[in-house]
C-alpha cells in the first residue's frame, strides 16, 4: 500500500539522510527484512546484510558522500525517488576525482511501510567518465 504523498516525502527525506550518514546499516533499515536493492539491472542485494554491503561500497568509495533528494513521485503502485550523488572518490583504489551523478530508484513499498524492492538506475558511462577526469563542483 502506497503511503500518502506527505508521508512518502518524509520517508524519502529520512532515506536521504541515512545515505549521507556514512552508516550503511541505517540505509538497509529502510528495507523490508526480505527487501531487495538492484543497481542498473545488476543482481539484487537481498536482505539487510546484502543491502548494507552494497550501500557500504558507495560509502567507502566516497567518504564525503552527499545524496540529495531531487523529487519523489507516485507512479501507479510504485514510488520513484530521484536523487543526485556528489562525492570525491578517495576510498580504496580511488581516483581522487569528484563526481556528480543523478539517478532514480523505483520502489515497491511493502505492507510494513518499508521498501520491498528498489530498482536503482543511473548513467554508468557518465559516472565512469567523471571518475577519470573528475568534475569541478559549481561554486
Amino acid at each position: 500500500m502506497m503511503p500518502e504523498a506527505a508521508k512518502l516525502c518524509a520517508f524519502g527525506q529520512r532515506y536521504t539522510a541515512a545515505w549521507c550518514s556514512q552508516d550503511s546499516a541505517s540505509v538497509a533499515a529502510f528495507y523490508s527484512p526480505d527487501g531487495s536493492l538492484s543497481i542498473n539491472d545488476g543482481p539484487p542485494a537481498i536482505g539487510p546484510r546484502a543491502i548494507t554491503e552494497a550501500v557500504q561500497a558507495f560509502m567507502s568509495a566516497f567518504p564525503d558522500l552527499q545524496v540529495l533528494m531531487d523529487d519523489i513521485l507516485v507512479q501507479g503502485d510504485r514510488a520513484v525517488y530521484h536523487w543526485t550523488l556528489i562525492g570525491t572518490n578517495t576510498g580504496p583504489g580511488a581516483t581522487g576525482h569528484r563526481v556528480r551523478i543523478s539517478g532514480f530508484e523505483v520502489w515497491k513499498i511493502g505492507e510494513d511501510g518499508l521498501i520491498a524492492e528498489s530498482q536503482g538506475h543511473f548513467d554508468s558511462a557518465a559516472y565512469q567518465r567523471q571518475l577519470e577526469p573528475g568534475v569541478t563542483e559549481p561554486q
